[in-house]
């Protein structure tokens, strides 16, 4: 990571590494169901989904859901409703499976065929900052292109150090000034 502001927040200056800003701005593309599990429509759906396919049954698998084919019939049947604990586990598995289903197509939304993706950076938040230690830092564009489908995996397996190196070669061609880009407050894209 670049260095510049390794103690980010020492002189009150507020934001986020580019790394984990990079996942959260991947995070808002994927959407799916607005109900919440807690609702009858919000688990139908869910459950609906996740056994529609096998990758579903291994997403409940990997969310630690082990009921019998019985007890599975009857939360789709609406005869039973799952516990507080399998609802919320439905519901990892429910966005786990979402995210693997629409990484394809974020790679190709943010590839654009080779010309990549316009982003639009924002500096740490230094309103708090003592005006002598401030710095003059502005709002960057950039079209971002060749590293998307690092990114997209790197978002899916939850491996921050590589979303940090690929933020790093982000921000590389911001030419003299990327390092104070290092920490931002928020990134985005329209994709």
């Amino acid at each position: 990571m670049a260095g510049r502001w390794m103690d980010l927040g020492a002189f009150n200056a507020r934001g986020m590494s580019g790394a984990d800003a990079l996942g959260i701005a991947i995070e808002r593309m994927v959407t799916g169901i607005a109900s919440p599990v807690d609702s009858e429509r919000g688990l139908a759906a869910r459950l609906n989904y996740l056994t529609k396919t096998d990758a579903g049954y291994e997403a409940m698998d990997r969310a630690g859901i082990h009921v019998s084919p019985r007890t599975l019939m009857a939360w789709l049947a609406e005869e039973r409703t799952p516990n507080k604990a399998n609802r919320s586990r439905l519901d990892a598995a429910y966005w786990d499976l979402r995210r693997r289903n629409v990484a394809t197509d974020l790679k190709k939304r943010l590839n654009r065929d080779g010309r990549g993706t316009r982003v639009e950076i924002n500096p740490v938040d230094q309103s708090r900052v003592e005006g002598k230690r401030q710095r003059d830092l502005s709002s960057r564009s950039i079209n971002v292109r060749g590293v998307w489908d690092r990114a997209v995996d790197a978002w899916m397996n939850d491996d921050v150090d590589e979303l940090d190196a690929i933020w790093d070669d982000i921000i590389q061609d911001l030419g003299s000034e990327y390092d104070a880009y290092s920490n931002v407050s928020s990134i985005g894209w329209a994709a």
